[in-house]
């Protein structure tokens, strides 16, 4: 009996004292908050990075489904960030429901390799496990956006009846950010 009470007297101080350390950091003042978090870095731990606006992925994803649509394609196009994050997906008139995933996925694999999917696809028969890995697509129609030669973004198209088409929809996006 002695044991119970002094256990639940024990959980009733550690939650008292949890509630009160609750209700004293929720009571300090914004500018104590703020100088916590606050951290002076150095330039040497730094490092500028380049990604494309909502406005340059929206215009190079209309530039890949104009292009699918003058040749009378239904596909889904994708930009993907540099870190393989959605910034735009549209989806044709008509695209399959698989295009959605697809696009994306062949977006997110040409920016992860800096390279076009068809190029990746050859790899494959010298590293066959590449197409383990979780999130990639390795067909054509994907294709990677460079600033200075390192990836910023990829653009993946998918839908049409060959990966060569979808890539070539995804190289007039991709063309359309040099305009």
């Amino acid at each position: 009996m002695k044991k119970t009470l002094i256990g639940a007297a024990t959980a009733a101080v550690v939650a008292a004292g949890t509630f009160g350390a609750v209700a004293a950091n929720a009571s300090a003042p914004a500018a104590e908050t703020k100088a916590a978090v606050t951290a002076d870095v150095s330039s040497r731990s730094l490092q500028q990075s380049t990604h494309l606006t909502i406005d340059a992925a929206t215009r190079a994803a209309q530039a890949a489904l104009d292009a699918a649509e003058q040749e009378n394609q239904r596909v889904t196009v994708a930009v993907v960030d540099r870190n393989g994050h959605t910034i735009v997906t549209l989806r044709g008139d008509g695209a399959g429901p698989q295009s959605y995933e697809s696009a994306q996925k062949k977006a997110y694999t040409a920016v992860s390799w800096n390279a076009a999917t068809s190029e990746l696809v050859k790899r494959l028969e010298q590293a066959p496990n590449l197409k383990d890995i979780p999130g990639t697509l390795f067909l054509g129609g994907g294709v990677p956006v460079q600033a200075k030669g390192a990836p910023v973004a990829g653009i993946g198209v998918a839908g049409a009846p060959s990966g060569e088409l979808d890539e070539k929809f995804a190289q007039a996006g991709a063309a359309a950010l040099g305009r």
